[in-house]
């Protein structure tokens, strides 16, 4: 029997791989997931480092107005002690820092600055006795600090001088006790730092930055008939008035509450412009005086100061006039990189003085 040769047919199929129009598919795809990935990052850290800037300039500007209102909280309300504050007769203001169109002429341009007596601890006179001569009384003053060779050039300053219940003013400048009028707060040698903040006289060891990213301060009144004003009386029910002490004696009769305004920028922002450039920017930031009101005749509202310095910063929501963020420069043109123009933040609080 023959037997019959059976041939296989083997079949050679190709390896399994990916084409070539695969393989750029993937590609391309795997293009566009890295791209939204790193869209996503840069977002995320844009957004946490902006974030991190407003907790700084958050918890920076919450320190300030709180010892600012323990200060207020507990200074010496008195028709017959002096006061160093916004008024139209014996406040000087600075002499720097604030012009270019918004300057004001009674002495209020720029970052206001003040003195008053608070019961709060204070830096005695080296030598003095615990027991014998220091009171519980100090000298109280704020001011932006506008001398160029200091350490705290353009940072908000506080002085709490201690007082000594038995200090008198002679030939060696001994520190005073309170001061009661006639005599005023601005006529005692030895407190020259507490009213000036520009020049060589305003040296002060007592002085301390208790702001370094404050640049910018405003204070004004709100008074007991509901209207702000940078007067701290009223002048229709008082016509004759000129200074707190002039010609009546008054002091914070017709006041209900301080209102303080500042302007914060966070640490990281302040390293990238020269510390005249932010001097620029404080000088674009109204004056309590020059800010107009919104409501009906122009009256002056809550909330004005601070819409005020925001358009001027970011410009008015309808587009005119634009801000330094949009503009990269201010009014003088100095060079603000809109991101740090975007870092300045704008904080303001009421401390009423009725309350105890």
């Amino acid at each position: 029997m023959r037997r019959r040769a059976v041939r296989f047919l083997t079949i050679r199929t190709a390896p399994a791989a990916f084409t070539l129009v695969e393989i750029m598919v993937a590609v391309a795809v795997l293009t566009i997931l890295i791209v939204l990935a790193t869209q996503l990052l840069n977002s995320a850290s844009a957004i946490t480092r902006v974030g991190v800037k407003h907790i700084n300039t958050d918890t920076q500007a919450r320190a300030v107005l709180d010892r600012i209102g323990m200060d207020i909280s507990k200074m010496i309300k008195r028709s017959d002690l002096d006061y160093y504050i916004k008024q139209p007769i014996g406040y000087n203001g600075h002499g720097q820092g604030h012009g270019w169109g918004k300057k004001l002429k009674n002495g209020q341009q720029g970052s206001d600055q003040c003195a008053f007596f608070s019961l709060v601890p204070g830096y005695y006179p080296p030598g003095s006795s615990p027991v014998q001569q220091q009171s519980p009384v100090s000298l109280v003053a704020y001011r932006i600090n506008q001398i160029s060779g200091s350490a705290n050039y353009t940072q908000l300053e506080r002085m709490a001088k201690g007082l000594l219940w038995n200090g008198t003013q002679n030939q060696n400048n001994d520190p005073y006790p309170l001061v009661f009028l006639p005599n005023t707060i601005s006529a005692v040698n030895s407190w020259t730092a507490a009213v000036t903040d520009d020049n060589a006289q305003s040296v002060d060891v007592d002085y301390e930055a208790v702001g370094p990213q404050v640049f910018r301060m405003e204070y004004w009144y709100l008074l007991e008939n509901g209207t702000l004003t940078d007067v701290p009386w009223d002048k229709d029910a008082r016509p004759a008035q000129t200074s707190m002490s002039t010609p009546t004696p008054i002091g914070w009769a017709d006041v209900q509450a301080i209102g303080v305004a500042i302007a914060v920028i966070d640490p990281a922002s302040r390293a990238l412009i020269p510390s005249a450039t932010l001097l620029d920017i404080a000088s674009d930031l109204d004056d309590f005086k020059t800010a107009p009101g919104r409501g009906v005749g122009g009256q002056k509202k809550a909330g004005d100061m601070e819409y005020r310095w925001n358009t001027v910063l970011f410009g008015d929501p309808s587009g005119t006039p634009p801000g330094i963020v949009s503009t990269g420069q201010t009014t003088v043109n100095s060079k603000v990189p809109p991101e740090v123009a975007k870092s300045v933040r704008v904080y303001s609080r009421y401390y009423d003085l009725r309350i105890q």
